[in-house]
C-alpha cells in the first residue's frame, strides 16, 4: 500500500494547481495533492487543521497545505483518540466488504472448552512481542469465553523470517502446537505444502489498513494492539 505521507510529501514539492477563490477548503487542499479527493478531507476539532484520510491512513494539514502533522489527535476532555476512531471506522467499513473472506478453515483456532461467548479474529505475527504475550494468556481469554482465531500477518512481508515461520506453522501436522512453539521462539520444522493461506491473509490485512500486530477483529470493531482478556471481554459484553 503506498504511503499517504510519502505521497503528500512528494506532492508538496510539485507546483500546485491554481484554485478558484470560492473553492472550499477541501477542494483547495485536494487540488494541491494529486490522487487525493475532496471527500477524503474533513475539518478537525482543532481550528485550522484538516484531516486527510485515505485507505486507513490519517494525517493532518494546515488550511493552506503548507504544514503536515503526523500523529494522533487526543481529546483530553473525552479521553478519546480521535485519529484511532477514524482509522477504525474506515477499517470497519472495509471489514464489512471482506467478511466473506474470513474463512475459519484457513485459520489456526484456539477455542475454550466451555461456552463460546465471543469469537475474535487476530491478525498475528509470530515474532511480534505483544502477539506472543496475547498467546501466553490464552487461558485467560478462554476463561472469558473468547475464541481466538489466528490469521497470519507477518509484518516483514513475503520472504521475511516471519513469513517463513507462518508457512511452517500452517504446513505442520498439528498447527495449534506449531503456533504455540513458534510464539515461544522454538523452531518449527515442516515440509513445504501447497495452498497456504499466508498470502491471502496478508493481502486482506493490507486491504484493511492494518499496520501493526496484534490486530483484533471483532463484531464491535477493531482493537489495534494487545488488549488484556478482562478488558476485551468487558468491551465485547458492553451494550
Amino acid at each position: 500500500m503506498p504511503s499517504l505521507i510519502a505521497a503528500l510529501s512528494l506532492a508538496a514539492l510539485l507546483p500546485s494547481a491554481a484554485t478558484a477563490q470560492d473553492a472550499t477548503v477541501e477542494e483547495r487542499l485536494a487540488s494541491m495533492f494529486p490522487g487525493v479527493e475532496a471527500e477524503n478531507i474533513s475539518a478537525t476539532p482543532v481550528p485550522g487543521l484538516w484531516e486527510v484520510a485515505v485507505a486507513g491512513q490519517v494525517i493532518y494539514l494546515s488550511e493552506d497545505g503548507r504544514y503536515m502533522v503526523r500523529g494522533d489527535i487526543i481529546d483530553m476532555m473525552a479521553d478519546r483518540n480521535l485519529t484511532e476512531d477514524r482509522r477504525n471506522a474506515w477499517t470497519e467499513q472495509q471489514l464489512a466488504k471482506v467478511s466473506d473472506r474470513l474463512d475459519e478453515s484457513t485459520m489456526v483456532v484456539f477455542a475454550p472448552k466451555g461456552e463460546v461467548r465471543h469469537t475474535v479474529t487476530v491478525l498475528t505475527d509470530v515474532d511480534c512481542t505483544y502477539c506472543r504475550r496475547l498467546h501466553r494468556e490464552l487461558e485467560a481469554y478462554h476463561a472469558q469465553g473468547i475464541k481466538i482465531r489466528y490469521m497470519f500477518y507477518p509484518l516483514g512481508g513475503e520472504g521475511s523470517p516471519g513469513w517463513t515461520k507462518a508457512q511452517a506453522v500452517w504446513c505442520s501436522p498439528d498447527r495449534n502446537d506449531a503456533m504455540t512453539r513458534a510464539k515461544l521462539g522454538q523452531p518449527v520444522n515442516a515440509k513445504p505444502c501447497d495452498d497456504t493461506p499466508v498470502q491471502a491473509h496478508y493481502d486482506l490485512g493490507r486491504e484493511l489498513g492494518i499496520s501493526g500486530t496484534p490486530a483484533i477483529l471483532t463484531d464491535k470493531g477493531v482493537a489495534r494492539g494487545y488488549v488484556p482478556a478482562d478488558r476485551l471481554a468487558a468491551w465485547l459484553d458492553a451494550e
